[in-house]
């Protein structure tokens, strides 16, 4: 259909606007009408699909995650998808500036810990550079400063490297338990860097695991940005301050838990993260996504007490997790008490299945 024949079709399809069509063709002749979808009307595995870049190694990784599922079901072990730390949201196609959160990772990569302990195999969907298990504990350290050069004979310096147990802090205990995940394979991680990734690689994996059916769980602790600038948006370039004050549109992040748990994934076990600063509509909001998701349970946490108050919600129970300052005095760590609600729930959960 020639430029002139859509203007025509489209004036007879919508009466409102022809009008405004006969303007254009009379100010702009040579421009053709170009008919767009309503945005709206789009669902968030559209929005993916139109909107966000597919990663080129998303298939390979797919393929890793799936391995890993299969293999460890067959062992015994059931598997958990954890996602980790917070998304980066690009302002320029040659990124120079971009918004990002607060996240460390720090929730997700104690997590993965207790998962494993309780018998769990871990895939383990973190952002670059963010915490990761074992590790993290001696994320603040300078690492140089807690090695040393063993000294030779006569007082000369040997090329043999020592750890000064000291600056690390129960190093061989860690060292012990993360080779020991290591050896059984236990732990896959996945590392992902933009929000795009972050997307994709979510899709991949709930499609990885969902031939595992209810051994599966999503354990959903990334803090993902709610709002983005479409690629078709952004400037390629920096953008220069000598232009003056910057103002930023920017859109909605699709909803993703929603074609998880109807599509992607149907028959796991689904916990998503609510975070919020004013307590008096953290319960609201966690049983509003259990009604809008229609997914098995919510870690809601004020951001202030996250560290020793949270509460489990579920479509007919709320359990507080709290943590004594007694118990936070022995580094006794809130995630120990979250793992171990939810991996009850999760066998709670399988048992009804069936």
């Amino acid at each position: 259909m020639n430029v002139a024949n859509r203007r025509r079709h489209h004036a007879r399809q919508h009466p409102e606007v022809a009008r405004y069509l006969s303007i254009i063709s009379y100010v702009f002749p040579s421009v053709p009408f170009k008919s767009m979808a309503d945005p709206r009307t789009l669902t968030a595995e559209g929005k993916l699909s139109e909107e966000f870049a597919v990663p080129s190694h998303v298939e390979e990784v797919k393929g890793q995650m799936a391995a890993f599922a299969v293999q460890h079901r067959a062992a015994g072990h059931r598997v958990v998808l954890i996602t980790s730390g917070g998304t980066k949201v690009p302002l320029e196609s040659r990124t120079v500036r971009f918004l990002d959160n607060f996240s460390s990772g720090r929730r997700g990569a104690s997590s993965a810990e207790y998962f494993l302990e309780s018998g769990y195999a871990v895939i383990f969907l973190h952002r670059h550079r963010s915490l990761y298990p074992f590790t993290r504990l001696y994320s603040g350290i300078n690492l140089l400063d807690s090695l040393q050069l063993e000294s030779g004979k006569g007082g000369s310096v040997s090329d043999q490297v020592v750890v000064n147990q000291q600056a690390l802090p129960n190093i061989a205990k860690i060292l012990m338990r993360y080779q020991a995940v290591k050896k059984a394979g236990l732990l896959l991680p996945v590392e992902f860097s933009t929000l795009s990734e972050y997307l994709h690689l979510l899709k991949a994996a709930a499609q990885a695991l969902s031939p595992i059916g209810s051994n599966a769980m999503f354990y959903l602790a990334a803090a993902v940005s709610d709002f983005y600038i479409p690629a078709s948006d952004m400037p390629e370039h920096k953008i220069q301050s000598s232009n003056g004050p910057l103002q930023i549109s920017m859109k909605m992040v699709p909803k993703m838990l929603s074609p998880l748990v109807k599509d992607w994934a149907p028959q796991a076990f689904v916990i998503s993260f609510k975070l919020e600063t004013d307590p008096s509509i953290l319960l609201d909001r966690a049983r509003r996504a259990l009604a809008t998701y229609r997914h098995q349970a919510v870690v809601a946490n004020v951001l202030d007490t996250r560290r020793g108050y949270v509460v489990v919600v579920t479509p007919d129970t709320q359990a507080e997790l709290v943590l004594t300052d007694e118990e936070a005095s022995r580094d006794v760590e809130i995630e120990d008490r979250i793992v171990s609600n939810l991996t009850a729930a999760h066998s709670q959960f399988i048992t009804q299945q069936g």
